[in-house]
């Protein structure tokens, strides 16, 4: 069996995440039992959840354990098998963690998914085909449920959810307006993910000086908003709702680091009749298999094309991960282990 390499949590964060928090050690990998499998991770994916599990106070999921394999998505081959659904070579998706392999117990179920590489790269059922691909769908699909010329508003842009959200409500015949830090992002969300607009929120200093921005690009209003920041997007954003809005909470990243992020006019919820609801996409796993169909369909045809960023080599994670929390990233976030 091979050594394996794997990044653990050694420690928690004080405030922002660093790469003291992370611990590298290389193990020896357990023999197979009957009914698993080794996995060989091609990618794993890193994402923004990730930074609330390293703290250990309530959340809706449980802290990630000290001195345990960070958690992630990751994608790979099968190299040995003792079940009789999997065979060597075959293409899977799973959550092996920060880790080159991991040994999957593959009749529980949910913990590993054979995929068709055929029309979809590998590395997209990590992304626009995968776990951020679905939460973009349920938010956008079962929360947001837009009508065609309504206007949805669309944070981190063109990140790996951002993007699908706005794939996704363009097939929906919607106007579409993202926001993103910097030039080079913004010009990607319009010319090649196809968004109406975008507005490059560093331009802006305060939600006030935002919300014209957004009154200029969203000249009906917004009827619905798919938020992953918080903070000044989120207040200019309810500057410019219109009544019966909906906002579909997924994630709040301007607030990881553990500092509060108030809410400048709360009082719009009641005056527009606004519904803002949070969730979880793990918690809604009825939905996969119509999101996923959908997403690969888009991908596979060629009318989404999501950008990735990849970082090489197991080692490369945790920086990667921290340059994630601050915007370095263009689009989905991956670390190439093959």
């Amino acid at each position: 069996m091979p050594q394996n390499t794997r990044i653990l949590l050694d420690n928690r964060p004080e405030g922002e995440a660093s790469v003291g928090n992370f611990r590298t050690e290389t193990v020896d990998t357990p023999a197979l039992q009957d009914g698993q499998v080794l996995v060989r991770h091609h990618y794993l994916s890193l994402d923004p959840y990730m930074r609330g599990r390293m703290n250990a106070g309530k959340s809706y999921a449980q802290p990630q354990p000290l001195g345990e394999v960070m958690i992630g998505g990751t994608v790979g081959e099968v190299v040995e098998s003792r079940h009789p659904r999997y065979a060597p070579g075959d293409a899977v998706v799973g959550m092996g963690g920060w880790q080159q392999y991991s040994v999957v117990n593959a009749n529980t179920p949910g913990e590993l998914r054979k995929v068709d590489t055929t029309h979809v790269p590998l590395s997209h059922y990590l992304g626009a085909v995968g776990m951020p691909g679905v939460t973009a769908w349920y938010g956008l699909v079962k929360l947001i449920d837009p009508k065609p010329g309504q206007t949805v508003t669309v944070s981190a842009a063109s990140g790996a959810v951002g993007s699908a959200v706005g794939a996704l409500a363009k097939a929906r015949g919607c106007r579409v307006v993202g926001f993103a830090g910097g030039a080079d992002k913004c010009a990607y969300v319009k010319n090649e993910l196809g968004f109406d607009d975008c507005i490059d929120y560093r331009e802006h200093k305060d939600y006030g000086s935002l919300a014209k921005a957004l009154k200029v690009a969203c000249p009906n209003g917004i009827d619905g908003h798919f938020e992953n920041v918080g903070g000044m997007v989120l207040d200019a954003v309810m500057l410019r709702a219109n009544a019966f809005s909906r906002i579909a909470v997924c994630g709040m990243i301007a607030g990881y680091d553990g500092q509060p992020l108030p809410m400048a006019n709360p009082s719009l919820i009641l005056i527009n009749r606004m519904r803002i609801e949070g969730f979880i996409v793990s918690e809604h796993m009825e939905v996969w298999p119509e999101a996923l169909a959908e997403l690969g369909r888009l991908v596979g045809s060629g009318q989404f094309r999501p950008r990735e960023s990849v970082a090489q080599g197991i080692e490369a994670a945790p920086e990667a991960f921290l340059g994630l929390l601050k915007g370095k990233n263009f689009g989905k976030q991956l670390v190439q282990l093959v």
